[in-house]
């Protein structure tokens, strides 16, 4: 068998695979978070949120619509966060909110997460 001849056979085998694995997929919520910062980025959409503490006004409408689109695109700051602990882990987030950057500080439990300090990036 020639050489194209079985290139054509893998590249038709392939795109039949795709086209079954797209209708197999459609519509269920699956997701590759490989990278550390999508694996916690994920784990925290996934859990209830408790209280804020140690907020000024400014952060007054900060509520559950308001994280979960701050957390679309947060970053986590591995070197602030203490990923050490046996119980509640705690992070640090950086990102955007209302055209702000701010700063959030959060303990990880297993089922809940408890926002520790909501703060305003004083680099901004």
């Amino acid at each position: 068998m020639k050489l194209i001849y079985r290139i054509g056979y893998y590249l038709m085998g392939f795109a039949v695979g795709l086209v079954f694995l797209s209708f197999v997929l459609k519509g269920k919520k699956t997701s590759c978070n490989y990278g550390p910062n999508d694996r916690v980025i994920s784990n925290i959409s996934k859990k209830s949120w408790g209280s804020v503490g140690h907020t000024s006004s400014e952060f007054s409408s900060f509520d559950s619509i308001a994280f979960r689109s701050f957390l679309k695109m947060a970053s986590v700051d591995f070197g602030k966060s203490d990923r050490e602990k046996d119980s509640c882990k705690t992070y640090y987030l950086t990102g955007y909110w209302e055209d702000k950057n701010i700063n959030v500080e959060l303990e990880n439990c297993d089922e809940m997460i408890n926002i520790i300090q909501l703060s305003k990036n004083l680099s901004d």
